[in-house]
């Protein structure tokens, strides 16, 4: 019997999102399953039964009138939601060990990066300067994770078996060992007013879409040994109102700054976060997927779909992930 066959439709611009590297992977792990890399002229859109995705455009999935799953191949699933011609059939966000592991090293490099006062020091390096200060232990500081999903939830772990002082916020109810946990619109501020370090692991919402902006970073504690509150954002670009992070930079209402994402990526080369002495920025590589981890994961979600099993991690569409 014909296997359906998946379709690869990538479009990345970066090394790690190279179609060609995709396609290898899922060569390797698909058997007899085509995989089919697009713009394929030769493709039949009747042959396609799964898409693997990153980032595609409007009405591309619409072409395939027997696609019975999308697989998206990262985290964020708001692009396609924004798809307004998006099949309805399920749509499986990526959940695999690798990348939840790589997200909680970032969240725990910039962390210890703020808490270590590495800003400060890398100028002393520079500067050829001796001048260390009083360093504070991480019991002193209080941690707060917006979104306490997978992602967030592993990262609130690790942060408090360092030390820190961690609790967490999510839209719903959520219990974790020894994690403080609020919820819901009537906890959030109580969460913020506690806060000397914000995480945002949240998902992109139209509920979500700016939530870093001023009059949020203005409830967090300014009573702490950092002086000022610090944001470390490696949700979404669209989470974060970004003039809002700058100004509140610049009159200290935030202290610094570690930014994996942003609205307009690649960052244009204009963007006064470049340079920004307050800012630590990277490149949307805070947890990259492993083509070889998330290649075997979408066919062994196919094989068990294929024999009568359910499909994990398929997004809510009502709630947009």
């Amino acid at each position: 019997m014909n296997k359906g066959a998946l379709a690869l439709l990538v479009h990345g611009g970066t090394e790690n999102w190279s179609p060609e590297r995709w396609q290898s992977r899922f060569d390797d792990v698909c058997g007899d399953r085509r995989v089919l890399r697009l713009p394929d002229p030769a493709l039949d859109p009747a042959e396609v039964h799964y898409a693997a995705v990153w980032k595609p455009a409007p009405g591309e999935l619409a072409a395939f009138p027997n696609l019975r799953v999308i697989f998206n191949l990262g985290a964020g699933v708001d692009a396609l939601m924004a798809d307004s011609s998006l099949p309805n059939v399920p749509l499986v966000r990526v959940a695999v060990g690798d990348l939840t592991g790589r997200m909680t090293e970032y969240v725990v490099l910039h962390a210890l990066m703020h808490h270590r006062q590495e800003l400060y020091l890398r100028a002393c390096q520079r500067e050829r300067r001796w001048q260390p200060r009083s360093q504070w232990p991480a019991s002193a500081i209080s941690v707060g994770v917006m979104g306490l999903g997978t992602l967030g939830s592993d990262a609130a772990e690790v942060l408090a078996r360092i030390g820190f002082r961690v609790a967490g916020w999510s839209r719903s109810a959520r219990r974790i060992e020894g994690i403080e946990c609020f919820y819901g619109a009537a906890q959030l501020e109580a969460f913020l007013r506690r806060t000397d370090m914000l995480v945002c692991l949240l998902p992109l919402t139209p509920d979500t879409r700016q939530v870093l902006n001023r009059g949020l970073f203005a409830k967090l504690n300014r009573n702490s040994p950092l002086g000022a509150p610090v944001l470390i954002n490696a949700g979404r670009g669209g989470l974060q109102n970004e003039p809002d992070i700058l100004s509140c930079l610049d009159d200290g209402t935030l202290g610094a700054a570690s930014l994996d994402v942003f609205e307009t990526e690649p960052l244009p080369p204009d963007s006064p976060f470049w340079t920004h002495p307050k800012v630590v920025l990277t490149p949307h590589n805070a947890a990259d997927t492993d083509p070889d981890e998330i290649s075997k994961y979408v066919a062994q979600q196919i094989e068990r779909f294929e024999a009568g099993g359910a499909l994990e991690n398929v997004v809510d569409r009502e709630r947009g992930y």
